[in-house]
């Protein structure tokens, strides 16, 4: 393991592993197609322009204490799915710091039921190994026949990437491995995933740096029926 920089703090080039996973990134938005979309394409350069800048900067990294969840008895499953499709350069830089991971909710309040089925890890923000407040990097993971509720992000902008396994939003279409999906900040979206394997998602969060250090995630409440008068 690379020694600490000469003040004593541990940054990002004294982890290559880590570097090498933020540029897999780094391609992911500056090499894919935007689809003819000028939303995709302006925050494809908002992720990226704010990716580089940090990449740059050689930020401190922290050491948060690796956490697993019960979703993550499928992540090894992902990471095989993922290696041997579009996004194998992604899966294996994944591979080499899956030890170090925090698999966390996010959500004050979840069901049962989806605490089993989901998880995510923040990779690079302001709670991520990799500081940075301008952006969030980070991973989904998804059990096979999973519902994630409806939700939406206040102040921030959200896109998925997928990296292995299929899925959909708002029971729309069916994405596969190399797909970007972009929400823009209050849209409602629900995800889906399939019968059979996991599903991997990178995702990238722009906002303003309040937002983002403190993102107050809920899920859209159930509306109840009205009764009749």
């Amino acid at each position: 393991m690379p020694a600490p920089t000469t003040d004593g703090t541990v940054r990002l080039t004294d982890r290559p592993n880590w570097l090498y996973l933020l540029r897999e990134f780094d391609a992911l938005y500056r090499l894919g197609s935007a689809g003819g979309s000028a939303a995709i394409r302006s925050h494809r350069k908002r992720v990226r322009d704010r990716l580089s800048a940090t990449i740059a900067a050689n930020p401190a990294m922290l050491a948060p204490e690796p956490a697993e969840k019960p979703v993550t008895a499928h992540f090894a499953r992902a990471l095989d799915l993922g290696e041997r499709g579009a996004m194998q350069g992604m899966a294996r830089a994944l591979r080499e710091v899956r030890d170090d991971l925090s698999w966390e909710y996010g959500y004050e309040k979840l069901s049962r039921a989806l605490a089993q089925k989901y998880a995510y890890c923040e990779v690079l923000g302001p709670k991520g190994p990799v500081q940075c407040d301008t952006l969030i990097l980070g991973f989904v993971l998804f059990a096979p026949n999973t519902t994630y509720p409806q939700h939406s992000h206040t102040d921030i902008e959200e896109s998925y990437i997928s990296i292995s396994g299929a899925w959909s939003e708002n029971n729309a279409a069916v994405f596969a491995p190399g797909s970007l999906i972009l929400n823009r900040s209050g849209h409602e979206h629900r995800i889906t995933t399939g019968d059979r394997d996991p599903c991997l998602l990178a995702y990238a969060w722009c906002g303003p740096e309040a937002r983002l250090a403190a993102p107050d995630m809920k899920l859209t409440a159930t509306r109840k029926a009205r009764q009749p008068s």
